[in-house]
């Protein structure tokens, strides 16, 4: 674990490159489950697998870097969705690259309060994923599904940092909980001393993850509409998860609904309807776990 802060993004960067990546619980459950029915009668496919894990940005993660680092190797372009990759990896090579893959209940066992983080994280990232989904899909966008899934893993340094950093990562919570005004960017540089924008960015390309999703991820090129989708989902997410009536997303929600309505053409009225009813339908997929119970 990290304890203090590592001196320069290079350092941050070489740190996580190769740091574990663990998933949800349900997750590995799943895949265990999955594993028996393939070895049973041999019917699993890529579609049926991709749809168990999309909903846990760590396991997404981790199937995507492991494949890129294999496309490295073979210098071949690494897919760019969830499915693409396992149906590059194989059924059979799926099921064996992740037979030990550790769970964050496990994983984050003795820091409870590291465990409360990182699950609040995945649930705004499922929020900011369907946000974004629905956004790709009004505008008619070919990549409906890579806009998904770059909202979706848009935070993840934010995971790994409470996987691997958890008292540097509970600091920073407690200084944004203290006043919700202040960016969470200058938060970042005072406890880290770097963005965690900057660290995702660095990891991805130092995975050589597919180019377009670096790009979807990447909101120092907002302009873009693709980019626009995935950084106004992830914003709302993040502005509305104490609730759409917490003082954050009152003072917040105006500015988001209005750029969103511009990206969409529809009226300020009519998005946030549309906003307000995509976050009144279930998530589906692995429930979260709660966090263990003190012993």
């Amino acid at each position: 674990m990290i304890d203090t802060p590592l001196p320069s993004l290079r350092a941050w960067t070489q740190a996580f490159t190769d740091a574990e990546i663990p998933v949800l619980p349900g997750s590995v459950a799943e895949l265990n489950q999955l594993k028996a029915i393939e070895e049973a009668n041999g019917s699993m496919d890529a579609h049926t697998l991709a749809e168990s894990f999309c909903n846990d940005p760590l396991m997404t993660l981790k199937v995507l870097v492991h494949v890129a680092r294999t496309c490295t190797r073979q210098q071949t372009e690494p897919p760019e969705t969830l499915v693409g990759s396992i149906v590059m990896q194989g059924i059979g090579p799926f099921f064996r690259a992740y037979d030990q893959t550790p769970n964050i209940l496990d994983w984050l066992r003795s820091t409870p309060e590291a465990l409360s983080g990182l699950l609040k994280v995945i649930t705004r990232a499922r929020r900011a994923s369907n946000f974004a989904m629905s956004f790709a899909l009004h505008r008619q966008d070919e990549d409906v599904m890579v806009v998904q899934e770059a909202a979706l893993l848009h935070d993840f340094a934010e995971m790994l940092l409470w996987c691997h950093a958890p008292k540097l990562a509970i600091e920073m919570a407690r200084r944004l909980k203290a006043d919700f005004r202040v960016r969470s960017a200058d938060i970042q540089n005072e406890v880290l001393g770097i963005e965690l924008g900057d660290l995702g960015q660095a990891l991805m390309h130092q995975w050589r993850l597919p180019e377009l999703l670096i790009q979807a991820t990447d909101d120092h090129t907002a302009h873009h509409p693709k980019v626009r989708s995935v950084m106004l989902a992830v914003r709302i997410a993040r502005h509305t998860q104490y609730g759409w009536d917490d003082p954050h997303a009152q003072a917040s929600l105006p500015d988001d609904i209005a750029e969103v309505a511009q990206l969409l053409t529809m009226s300020h009225d009519a998005t946030r309807r549309l906003i307000e009813g995509l976050d009144s339908v279930p998530e589906s997929g692995s429930p979260t776990p709660p966090p263990p119970q003190d012993q």
